[in-house]
Formats: structure tokens, sequence, C-alpha cells
């Protein structure tokens, strides 16, 4: 892999998901760590441009409920302005431009403005990061990579809208199959991505691909 043309995608690696004591803990996500910080320190070492996801929920937001289904609603996780919200120190991005979800943004989305960040925070409230912020594909627009590395939590609810939408805009769509992590009693998705033609690697795949 060529790393100019290269795009990292760190799906919601959030203490509320990863850690134990999160409003929505991930079982198992904790494990995750050591893998998660190779790749974030991979992409540190050859300059490899991140976009990290986040939610970023106020109480009225739609997903949020005190008697959620587990399914198309969860209870208060990753509120605005909590520690619950904030990346875990493994994926947490250095120096990162941030895109709020309920803000507008007036700036031209093109390579020469976004030429100079590596780290690019884009937060949402939505289950799919394309419909929960309006600039998520213009950003991936105008990035412009030909390969996108997928990771994060959690595989069968926000992983899975990201992939979906990455694959209708990029060539090719990669995911690190020991560094994602699911919801319990949801459906995965493994099928529908491998028809797709999203490829699943390791990450000693990736690491390998970046001597």
């Amino acid at each position: 892999m060529k790393h100019s043309f290269v795009l990292f995608w760190n799906v919601d690696t959030q203490n509320d998901f990863v850690e134990p004591w999160g409003k929505l803990y991930v079982p198992g996500a904790e494990l995750l760590k050591p893998v998660w910080a190779q790749i974030t320190g991979l992409a540190q070492r050859q300059e490899i441009r991140v976009v990290n996801t986040a939610d970023h929920h106020y109480i009225y937001s739609a997903e949020i409920d005190e008697h959620p289904d587990m399914e198309s609603t969860f209870p208060p996780h990753c509120m605005a302005g909590t520690q619950g919200a904030e990346y875990i120190a493994e994926t947490a991005p250095e120096a990162p431009a941030v895109f709020n979800w309920d803000k507008e943004y007036l700036i031209p989305f093109n390579m020469p403005v976004l030429q100079n960040i590596r780290n690019i925070v884009i937060r949402k409230d939505a289950f799919d990061v394309f419909a929960g912020n309006r600039v998520t594909e213009k950003i991936v627009e105008a990035l412009s990579p030909e390969v996108v590395v997928v990771y994060g939590v959690t595989t069968n609810i926000c992983v899975n809208y990201a992939v979906l939408g990455l694959r209708r805009l990029v060539k090719k769509v990669y995911v690190v199959e020991d560094a994602i992590r699911e919801l319990p009693n949801l459906p995965l998705p493994f099928e529908k991505w491998q028809k797709l033609g999203v490829k699943m690697i390791s990450s000693q795949e990736l690491l390998d691909a970046f001597p």
C-alpha cells in the first residue's frame, strides 16, 4: 500500500463503548486496546491520515432512550461534554480538526484545505456517520483515497454503516478483523461486506504492508 493513497478510519473508540465502566460497554472491547495502539502508532510513524468518528449525543438525540430497545434506541451514552464521549488513550487523535454535526461549515472542502491535517474528527448524532454529519461525504471526496482501512466499534452498527458508506465512494475498503468488536444479539454484517467486495485483513497484515 502506498500511504499517500491510504486513509485510516477509526470508528467510535470512545470510553463509553470500550471501558467496562462505559455507559454502552461493548463486551471485550477493552481487549483490543493493544491492537488499536499499534494501528495508531503506525499511522503516526507513516504519517497516514486518520478520520476518527465519534458519537456525540444530547438527551434529545433520536437514538437516546431511557427505555431503549437496544436495536434502534440505546441508553444515554457518549453525551456531549462527558468523559464517556472522549477517545481512549490508545486512539486519541493528535491535534485534530473537529467537525461537529450540529454546526455549519462554510470553508471549501477540498484537498488544499485538508492537506496539512493528519487527524480529522467527525462527530455524529446517528449510527451512520454519513447521515449523522453532512460533511462526511465531502471530506471523503476531498481526500479521494484509493484505500480505506476501517477499525473500531461496533461491528454490527456504526462500523457497518461506515463500511457501507465508504464502499459507495472508495475503490477498496479493508476492515481489520482483529480490531473490531460487536454488540451481542444483533446480526453481523460479514456476508454483506463480502458481497460488496470489502476485504478482511489482520492487524499484522496491515503492519506488514508498511515496513
